[in-house]
């Protein structure tokens, strides 16, 4: 239940309305990319999961990364579609506030987990020899662990915060989906704690994690240009890119639409970011590890049988 002075009790999510002439095809793309990105990333999940030959750090990362995209873009798109398919979408403010929990808390999960694996990246090329013991199993599960559990307290705060603004009207929400900026701008109480939560947020998620990925691949790359062999240095590189072309497509999405002010806020460019990190980013992930990774691609042709069957 709301307090006592909030009046709204639900939101109108305005979506793609501006374009009513698209919507059914908009619809068709939109479910065609959901399932696609469910099925990328649950033959991801299904492949290290049964093959005991990618029971690896880096492994089980992706294995992470999988289950976040899965969950980021099924905390959305559901009722995305369905506001496609009605004259107008609205969503309760409780469904509203669930939402935002879930977006934001795989959506942060995804940027520390990226940081994490860039880690990975440092110990396997700059410290092959003690690879084994700096990412043992237990300090792999314990990061994992790690990444979500700060993430989910993370989200519960600014959750939390929101929780405690009043709605007093209007209530329409431009975008496709509950988010937080479109959502401060609605409110008829100070939403200034939201703003400087906001501002701590985005430099620890979006600047520190991104500075410390930089890093990462500073002592990388110097690695990579000490090795002697022109084959040890494309065997070490091609490790690395997948995760570099994920960690340059998943902070672009994320600069061009929340890197900057509240009060700058722009629906328009926050709803491309949206289906940039929303749809587009769940499958292209999966394409990417598999299309690059020898090793996913032989794990995913010993399922098939299995599918077959």
């Amino acid at each position: 239940m709301m307090s006592n002075q909030t009046l709204v009790t639900q939101f109108i999510l305005q979506g793609f309305s501006e374009h009513p002439e698209y919507q059914v095809l908009l619809f068709g793309c939109f479910l065609s990319l959901y399932m696609v990105a469910l099925t990328g990333n649950i033959l991801i999940i299904l492949a290290i999961t049964l093959n005991t030959g990618l029971h690896t750090p880096m492994y089980c990362f992706l294995f992470n990364l999988a289950t976040m995209d899965i969950s980021c873009t099924s905390s959305i798109m559901p009722k995305a579609l369905q506001g496609l398919l009605s004259e107008q979408s609205t969503i309760s403010y409780g469904g509203c506030m669930a939402q935002l929990y879930f977006l934001t808390w795989t959506a942060s999960s995804e940027l520390l987990l990226l940081t994490v694996m860039a880690y990975d990246r440092y110990a396997a090329i700059c410290h092959p020899l003690h690879y084994g013991t700096m990412m043992s199993k237990a300090f792999c599960s314990l990061l994992a662990t790690g990444v979500w559990t700060l993430c989910a307290f993370n989200t519960a705060i600014h959750t939390g915060l929101m929780l405690h603004l009043d709605f007093c009207g209007p209530n329409v929400i431009t975008h496709f989906f509950c988010e937080v900026p479109p959502l401060l701008l609605l409110s008829c109480s100070s939403t200034y704690v939201n703003s400087i939560m906001i501002v701590l947020a985005d430099a620890f998620y979006g600047i520190l994690n991104f500075l410390m990925i930089i890093v990462s691949y500073g002592f990388i790359i110097s690695s990579i240009q000490k090795m002697r062999t022109s084959e040890g240095k494309q065997k070490a590189f091609s490790t690395c890119s997948s995760h570099l072309i994920v960690v340059c497509m998943y902070y672009t999405s994320v600069f061009y639409a929340y890197i900057s002010p509240v009060s700058s806020y722009d629906a328009k460019k926050s709803k491309l970011a949206g289906v940039l990190y929303t749809v587009l980013s769940p499958i292209l992930n999966p394409i990417i590890y598999t299309l690059r990774n020898k090793e996913v691609k032989a794990a995913l042709r010993k399922l098939w049988p299995f599918f077959r069957n």
